[in-house]
C-alpha cells in the first residue's frame, strides 16, 4: 500500500515546473499593469511559458500534473466561451451576416492554405486558424475599454461568436482521423448526448429541494452549483473523447447547456432573505471566472508558450509576418467590408468603428492553439510550423487591440476638433 502510494506521489521535477508555472502566471498581471495594459497579460503568459519552457531556459517541462492542469484550464476556457454565448445573436439579421462575413473568409483562407500546403486537411487547418476570434480573450479588454455595451462591442461579440463556434464546428467535422461522413454522425451522437445530459439535470432542477440546495450551494461552502459545473465539463469533455471528437467541443458544449440550465433561477444575495436578487447566471460567471483565470486558464497559455519554439519563429520571421497579416486581412478585412456592404450592424455608421470590429474581430489565440494541436497531433503540420502560427496568434492578441484604441483615439480628436 505504502509503495503504490509513493509511486502515486508527484515527482521533484513536476514540482519544480508546477513552481516555475505558478511564478509566472502570479508575474504576468503584475507586469502587464505596470505597462497599463498596454501588454495584455495573454501574451505575457505565453513569453513567460516560452522563457521557462525547454526551448528557453528548460526549468520547465509539459508533464503529468502541470499538463492536467493546462487541459483543465483549456476546458474552463471555452466552457466561460460557450456559457457567454448569446444563441440570439447568431440566429438575428447580425449574426446571418456575420457567419456570412466569416464563411467568404474561411474559404479564402482555405485557398490560401492550399496554395501553401497542396493538402486540403491542412487548407482547412489554416483556414480555421487565420479566420478565428479569441472572444474570451477580448472580453476582458473590451470591458475593460468600456466597450460591453456600446455598437462596437455588441458587433465584436456578434462576429466573435461566430468566429468562435464556427472553428470548433469545422474542425469536428474535418480535422478529426475519421472521413467526412464518419465525423458527421459522430457530431450527431455527441449532440444526442449533449441532449440527453442537458434534459437530465434540467427535470431534477425542477425538484424543489434539489433547485433550493443547488442555489444555496452557490454561497456555502459545498459550493454544490460549482462542483456540478466541473461534472458537466468533465461529462462533456470525456463524451467528445469517446466520440473521437477534440475536447474543445465538449467544453464549448458544456456552456451552452449550463447557460440553458441555470436560466431563470436567481439567488439572493448577501444574507438575509429580502437582500438583493441576482441571476443565478451572474453568479455562476463570477465563481467560475475566479477559478478559471485565477490557476487554470493562465496555466493553459503557459504550458502553450512552452510549446512554441523559439528557434523556429527565430528561423521564420516572414511565415510570421505573414500570418499576421493574413490574419489582419482575410478576418479583419472581411469583418470591416461585411460591415460596410452587409451592414450586419447598421449602428457602426463611422468607417473608424467598422475598422475597430475588424481589428478586434482578427485578434486570435485559443482556437489557434487548439486547431494547431490537432493539425500537429493529425500530421498536418509541423511543430515547429505550428510554433510561429501560435506566436503570430499572440502578436495579434498584442497589436490589434492596441491598434483599435489608437483608431478610436483618432476618431475622438477628429470629434473634438470639430466641436
Amino acid at each position: 500500500m505504502t509503495t503504490t502510494l509513493l509511486a502515486a506521489e508527484p515527482s521533484s521535477t513536476e514540482l519544480v515546473s508546477l513552481f516555475w508555472v505558478a511564478l509566472v502566471v502570479w508575474a504576468a498581471p503584475l507586469l502587464s499593469g505596470l505597462t497599463r495594459s498596454l501588454v495584455p497579460g495573454v501574451v505575457l503568459l505565453l513569453v513567460g511559458g516560452m522563457l521557462i519552457g525547454p526551448d528557453g531556459l528548460g526549468v520547465a517541462a509539459e508533464s503529468g500534473g502541470v499538463a492536467l492542469l493546462a487541459e483543465i484550464g483549456l476546458g474552463l476556457l471555452f466552457l466561460l466561451a460557450g456559457f457567454e454565448l448569446e444563441v440570439s445573436s447568431l440566429t438575428g439579421r447580425p449574426g446571418r451576416r456575420a457567419l456570412l462575413s466569416w464563411l467568404v473568409g474561411v474559404v479564402l483562407a482555405t485557398g490560401v492554405g492550399w496554395l501553401v500546403s497542396g493538402r486540403w486537411e491542412t487548407a482547412v487547418a489554416i483556414g480555421l486558424l487565420l479566420t478565428s476570434t479569441a472572444i474570451g480573450t477580448l472580453l476582458p479588454i473590451l470591458k475593460g475599454a468600456g466597450h460591453d455595451s456600446t455598437p462596437v462591442g455588441r458587433a465584436v461579440l456578434t462576429h466573435g461568436a461566430v468566429g468562435e463556434l464556427g472553428p470548433v464546428l469545422v474542425m469536428a467535422l474535418l480535422l478529426g482521423t475519421r472521413d467526412v461522413v464518419s465525423s458527421a454522425v459522430a457530431v450527431g451522437l455527441f449532440v444526442v448526448a449533449a441532449l440527453v445530459i442537458l434534459a437530465v439535470p434540467a427535470r431534477l432542477l425542477t425538484i424543489p429541494a434539489l433547485g433550493r440546495a443547488m442555489i444555496r450551494g452557490t454561497t456555502s461552502t459545498s459550493q454544490l452549483a460549482m462542483r456540478t459545473v466541473i461534472l458537466l465539463l468533465a461529462s462533456m469533455m470525456v463524451v467528445a473523447t469517446v466520440f473521437g471528437l477534440d475536447v474543445v467541443l465538449g467544453a464549448f458544449a458544456a456552456g451552452m447547456i449550463l447557460r440553458r440550465l441555470v436560466a431563470g433561477f436567481d439567488v439572493r444575495t448577501p444574507r438575509p432573505a429580502d437582500g438583493p436578487r441576482r441571476d443565478l447566471s451572474e453568479v455562476l460567471l463570477s465563481q467560475l471566472e475566479t477559478v478559471g483565470y485565477t490557476v487554470f486558464i493562465p496555466v493553459f497559455f503557459v504550458v502553450s508558450g512552452m510549446g512554441i519554439s523559439v528557434g523556429a519563429v527565430a528561423d521564420a520571421p516572414w511565415l510570421l509576418l505573414s500570418a499576421v497579416a493574413s490574419m489582419l486581412v482575410l478576418r479583419g478585412g472581411g469583418v470591416w467590408l461585411g460591415e460596410a456592404v452587409l451592414r450586419a450592424h447598421p449602428d457602426l455608421v463611422s468607417p473608424r468603428d467598422r475598422a475597430r470590429v475588424g481589428l478586434y474581430a482578427a485578434t486570435g489565440l485559443p482556437i489557434i492553439v487548439a486547431v494547431t494541436q490537432v493539425a500537429v497531433d493529425n500530421g498536418l503540420m509541423t511543430a515547429e510550423i505550428a510554433s510561429v502560427l501560435v506566436a503570430a496568434g499572440a502578436v495579434t492578441v498584442l497589436a490589434f487591440p492596441v491598434l483599435a484604441e489608437v483608431v478610436r483615439a483618432g476618431d475622438d480628436r477628429r470629434v473634438a476638433t470639430r466641436r
